[in-house]
């Protein structure tokens, strides 16, 4: 069956000079009618860019009156000439903007609604109301350019692994349930009433029994899935880059995503990152930074001044520093000018963290003003502007108190202190491996152990004399890579003996009968001659939003869920009908209210 219309033989991003004086047909959208001096101006969009057409009621009366009838929206397939556009008239912004399409015929394909929104850039708009109408927020050039980069870097990360020997497996989304961590997505089996598969929060055991069955380089571009509270970098599903390698060490695992990193940033964006990434430990980046994920596109690192100022007579120091605790601040360069409401908007901050408060040191000229002042000896004020690198016309937030909370706190002030003085640099990629996480926490709630990481990471070697006596003490072979501040992978080199996966399981809590119901079938396979392995998984959605400069990874997802983990295009999730529910064998019981309120 033939088309009612003209197919396209260009798109609108396509024609330039070259196109002058040959006939050409357009499918899109009418992006803007603009009626000028007894002449009609239709732009007309589609994904490749917008072409302007011109309609002259003296060539065709009832061509002219048709597109007079449009809106925006339209889709319409329009044939006509390219010709020069008069000069005085081009449009630089466009790269069609030399030319214009003389109109000699016009098909409206479709009629629209006016749009909720206009479908451009310049725009305030609620993100619910766009995420409700996502096919028309789609059409807007950020959005589109958006999913083009990812695209690009879905494409790009394929060609790079695939060049470098792995084979892409897919493995399972209906799989075991396994919770260790966040909570997983239940789905209900019919044939068998009152059992359930579970969505996979990640391949993690697959890609394991991957390695174990031979395939010694994988790879997968995976859709993942977890029942978690949702932020601007989480959603409910997600994607991953999953790797895994056989025969490998963190060395070999540093390389391999360093140059896969190189290679894409240049591609999609131009820039020659410098190799090797550098590397940190997990204790270093708290100490220094307050955060295990520092961004590194500004300094202001936190300084310990706890010797420095031990022999102080400053009562808080003197009380503080005999515990154990620890004196760090950081160095807010220029900020000496502060007005009292300022620093008391640092204390403000600080108290919501549960700190008392920040002790300032002013550096006016010469001047050290300060509560410090009278309790510290020259020598002492000089060794403190010296250690954090401070001179006339800069502010030092001090803290005091238990050293891994004060930090935390001061990584905190780092970030919204370098936001609000604008030092953070746009179009700067600054990554980092960090390395040396402990192996197990202590979950106060719970008054047990668990993983730091998940239980299938391999202790360091030289930490394996602590698993029976203070596993507390031991470091994970785990790893994680940061970018500007964001977490973008963890991986880790994983356990392969069933003795050791046993004993780390038993750490956590899993009895031997919980260990082989839950993961016996790992257990198992390591029976078999399971090879040594690592691996690591990457935050696309996360990798994608940072090069897109998006704040939130909604914007680099073509259908995503909003903080509740509504669909607000379709509606999902929603309630089914009894006959659904029956077939499953499940009952869906009314929430009973709180009577405690």
């Amino acid at each position: 069956m033939s088309v009612s219309y003209p197919i396209r033989t260009v798109t609108c991003g396509e024609i330039n000079k070259d196109f002058v004086g040959k006939e050409i047909v357009l499918n899109g959208w009418v992006h803007k009618r603009r009626d000028l001096g007894g002449l009609i101006f239709i732009d007309v969009r589609d994904r490749y860019g917008i072409t302007q057409a011109v309609f002259d009621p003296r060539d065709n009366q009832a061509l002219f009156a048709l597109a007079e009838s449009l809106k925006s929206e339209y889709v319409i397939a329009l044939k006509g000439v390219v010709r020069p556009r008069p000069q005085g008239s081009e449009n630089t912004s466009l790269t069609t903007g030399e030319v214009e399409v003389e109109a000699l015929e016009l098909h409206v394909l479709n009629a629209s609604l006016t749009p909720p929104f206009v479908v451009g850039d310049r725009i305030n708009v609620d993100e619910s109301l766009r995420m409700k109408y996502r096919y028309i927020d789609l059409r807007r050039p950020k959005m589109l350019s958006n999913i083009k980069l990812r695209h690009e870097l879905t494409r790009g990360t394929r060609e790079f692994l695939s060049d470098k020997g792995f084979l892409e497996v897919e493995t399972p989304n209906m799989i075991k349930s396994t919770p260790e961590g966040a909570r997983d997505y239940l789905v209900p089996s019919r044939l068998q009433k009152g059992k359930f598969y579970a969505l996979p929060q990640s391949p993690q055991l697959f890609k394991q029994i991957l390695m174990i069955s031979g395939i010694d380089k994988y790879f997968q571009i995976a859709r993942c899935f977890r029942d978690e509270d949702l932020r601007a970098d989480r959603q409910p599903e997600f994607t991953q880059v999953d790797i895994e390698m056989s025969f490998t060490d963190q060395e070999g695992i540093f390389s391999l995503i360093e140059e896969m990193m190189a290679t894409l940033l240049k591609k999609v964006k131009g820039i020659d990152l410098e190799l090797p990434f550098p590397r940190i430990s997990w204790r270093e980046a708290m100490t220094k930074y307050g955060s295990d994920k520092p961004d590194l596109r500004f300094g202001m690192e936190i300084i310990d001044i706890t010797e420095l100022v031990k022999n102080s007579t400053f009562g808080v120091f003197n009380t503080v520093i005999p515990q154990g605790g620890r004196i760090r601040g950081i160095n807010l360069k220029g900020c000496a000018g502060f007005s009292r409401k300022q620093v008391d908007e640092l204390s403000a901050f600080v108290q919501g963290y549960g700190m008392k408060g920040v002790l300032s040191i002013a550096l006016k000229g010469e001047d050290f003003k300060s509560p410090l002042e009278k309790h510290l000896s020259p020598e002492q004020k000089e060794e403190v502007k010296k250690a954090f690198n401070a001179s006339a016309g800069d502010l030092i937030a001090i803290l005091a108190g238990d050293g891994m909370t004060i930090s935390k706190v001061l990584g905190a002030l780092r970030l919204k202190m370098a936001k609000d003085l604008k030092l953070i640099p746009e179009n700067v990629y600054k990554f980092l491996w960090v390395l040396d996480f402990p192996m197990f926490a202590y979950n106060e709630e719970e008054q047990r152990i668990e993983a730091e990481h998940h239980p299938f990471t391999s202790p360091m070697v030289e930490d394996m004399h602590l698993l029976k006596t203070d596993p507390l003490k031991m470091r994970a072979n785990a790893y994680d890579l940061v970018l500007n501040g964001s977490e973008i992978a963890s991986g880790s080199i994983r356990i392969h003996t069933p003795e050791l996966q046993k004993q780390i399981l038993e750490v956590i809590g899993i009895s031997p009968e919980e260990a082989e119901a839950r993961f016996g079938f790992l257990l198992k396979a390591f029976d078999y001659g399971a090879p040594p392995h690592g691996g690591v998984a990457l935050g696309f959605d996360r990798i994608v939003a940072i090069l897109a400069g998006e704040e939130s990874i909604r914007e680099v997802i073509a259908f995503p869920k909003n903080t509740t983990g509504t669909c607000l295009l379709t509606g999902a999730p929603i309630e089914v009908d009894n006959h659904q529910l029956e077939i499953l064998g499940i009952e869906v019981r009314e929430e009973k209210p709180d009577t405690n309120k």
